[in-house]
């Protein structure tokens, strides 16, 4: 491992080790790399005798409760005061939300991620973009600390590795993340817990949401660029929360000849969310949120952008057009 990573990690295990009372946070709309590393890392600094809780400003989505213990998250509470606050898989403190808020009385903020854009908000920060999850960095905390890993904490850390990489098919995915994975199972990971609540119990409100997909996406650009729109309307017709529309947009990159990916969500009536999938390695999306004030990685990313629908959905379409195109121009101009 990198000699400044090790550095970092045992900047970081010194304050762990000064500090009595500890808040895990997340980032809004939270997915399994989030929730995943947040319990994960919890249920280690409980196990060392620390005093934990986590916050979320969303609430968990149901495919990932398995893997939180009764009363260990909880909603942010103004005025509580801790001595170490964590921020894991967050690329910035906006993407905090409310939780950000609730967090300034605290002696030191730590914040672990792999985005490649991370602001570097807190006092200490490991970022590290070549990992492909969080959970892999918790993973790497622990083992360097030598703490034990249970069960709980493998399977937390496992769901967290396997659901940022897409179960282990997108491409950011390296040797060393199986040898991760193989590991979380040998330790006890649960595998057949993992999969059956996050692959394999789709609620019958997210299949309604995603027959609404299937009848409703749009192809444009030599059927090469696919996108949808989710409205309100779409939510109240199929019973389902912003949280079952996780993973939607996968159905659409990966049809053939499709290249990239975009699904818009209708937040508030001029406040859009768009996310982006690339399955095209040289497509990076990541520089198309970043034209719109957000960011992500290489194959998936994401933006909030306020504005009229149409108009915002005209210049995002149009950034992905130029995307495409310029993977058919010469590198370097020749």
């Amino acid at each position: 491992m990198n000699t400044n990573h090790i550095q970092i990690q045992d900047e970081i295990l010194e304050q762990i080790d000064q500090h009595e009372s500890f808040c895990v946070v997340g980032h809004i709309r939270p997915d399994g790399d989030c929730i995943g590393s947040q319990i994960g890392l919890a249920l280690a600094l409980k196990s060392q005798g620390k005093k934990v809780v986590c916050w979320n400003q969303d609430d968990v989505p149901s495919k990932l409760e398995f893997l939180v213990p009764n009363n260990l998250m909880q909603k942010p509470e103004p005025g509580q005061t801790f001595d170490c606050v964590i921020a894991t898989d967050c690329a910035s403190a906006d993407r905090l939300g409310e939780t950000g808020n609730c967090i300034g009385d605290r002696k030191i903020m730590i914040n672990i991620d792999h985005h490649t854009g991370n602001t570097r908000y807190g006092d200490l920060n490991w970022v590290n973009s070549k990992k492909p999850s969080t959970g892999e960095l918790i993973y790497d905390l622990c083992t360097h600390a030598n703490w034990e890993i249970s069960p709980a904490i493998a399977t937390c850390l496992f769901t967290a590795t396997s659901t940022d990489t897409g179960s282990f098919m997108y491409p950011t995915t390296k040797p060393e993340t199986y040898r991760t994975a193989a590991e979380l199972v040998e330790q006890g990971a649960n595998l057949s817990k993992v999969c059956e609540e996050v692959y394999q119990s789709y609620p019958l409100c997210r299949v309604r949401l995603m027959r609404l997909l299937f009848n409703n996406f749009k192809l444009t650009h030599e059927n090469q660029v696919a996108y949808f729109w989710l409205k309100k309307e779409h939510f109240t017709r199929s019973g389902a929360s912003h949280a079952d529309s996780e993973g939607l947009i996968d159905h659409l990159r990966d049809m053939d000849p499709v290249i990239i990916a975009c699904v818009f969500e209708e937040i508030e009536p001029e406040l859009i969310r768009i996310s982006l999938r690339s399955k095209n390695k040289r497509l990076l999306v990541n520089k198309i949120a970043s034209q719109f004030g957000g960011g992500g990685h290489h194959a998936a990313a994401g933006a909030r952008i306020q504005g009229k629908p149409a108009t915002i959905q005209r210049k995002v379409i149009k950034a992905c057009r130029e995307a495409v195109d310029a993977l058919s121009k010469p590198k370097n101009g020749k």
